[in-house]
């Protein structure tokens, strides 16, 4: 059975592609591959539910001491009866809790839709049901962003307390934000850039403390979603600017 609840510290790490391949060899002597990663890389595709002002987004870009979010993740392309993951994630003080449930995708959909809950299945987590019920009385919530990307996931040999990961090819859309409509979207980040999370329950180990020195990396904040909403901000900031561009044009044109 898929884990369901997480408690975790999770640090972030941009990086370019050499300094990618660097640290992915100095870890494996430490670490084994995500069951997922029979081949090189897994996609992961994410809806993410907001409030029709954004609310969550931005009370999460604000950095309070606590945030919380709703998303929908699955592994691949899904069609309607796929299983699927209902997601809410909270932080507090940067323990990061996540707790999930297995759906069929037209299920998780229709449970944000109606905020209603749907009828009770083997593969389903009746608390995290409820929990995610509750939720949905708090907020008004509708899809707002589809983000997708390329993964490597590592987990510690000795330890699965230790997990690390490495997404590339990050895109996203805000048109045909369904999950079963294809991966492709916008780029989020520069061809090459890699984001490594390191994901403890408990402090990293001595030897990654280490090798983090000694490639040179440094913790910093990125947050998909954020940085996504940050993005669209920009470019609406741009269109009045490009507009009257365009209007100064068409005067010099037709004068």
């Amino acid at each position: 059975m898929a884990i369901e609840v997480f408690n975790r510290y999770e640090s972030k790490y941009l990086m370019d592609h050499a300094a990618y391949e660097r640290i992915y060899a100095a870890l494996l002597p430490y670490m084994e591959k995500d069951e997922y990663n029979e081949n090189e890389f897994y996609a992961i595709s994410n809806l993410y539910f907001d409030t029709p002002h954004d609310s969550l987004i931005r009370q999460s870009l604000s950095k309070p001491a606590y945030k919380e979010k709703l998303r929908l993740r699955a592994y691949g392309v899904p069609n309607k009866e796929t299983r699927v993951f209902l997601e809410i994630k909270k932080k507090v003080s940067g323990l990061v809790n996540k707790r999930r449930t297995a759906l069929k995708l037209h299920e998780a959909y229709e449970f944000v839709r109606t905020g209603q809950p749907p009828k009770l299945e083997p593969y389903m987590n009746a608390q995290v049901i409820d929990e995610i019920e509750y939720f949905l009385r708090l907020y008004d919530l509708t899809p707002k962003v589809y983000l997708s990307y390329d993964r490597k996931a590592l987990f510690d040999k000795s330890s699965r307390d230790l997990r690390i990961t490495f997404d590339t090819n990050i895109r996203c859309r805000r048109e045909d934000v369904q999950l079963e409509c294809g991966d492709y979207g916008e780029a989020l980040m520069q061809p090459g850039q890699w984001l490594m999370e390191v994901k403890a329950e408990k402090t990293v180990p001595a030897w990654l403390s280490r090798l983090l020195s000694e490639h040179g990396l440094y913790r910093t904040s990125f947050s998909k979603y954020g940085n996504e909403y940050k993005k669209q901000l920009r470019t609406q900031a741009l269109q009045p600017a490009f507009y009257k561009a365009e209007d100064m044009k068409e005067s010099v044109r037709y004068a």
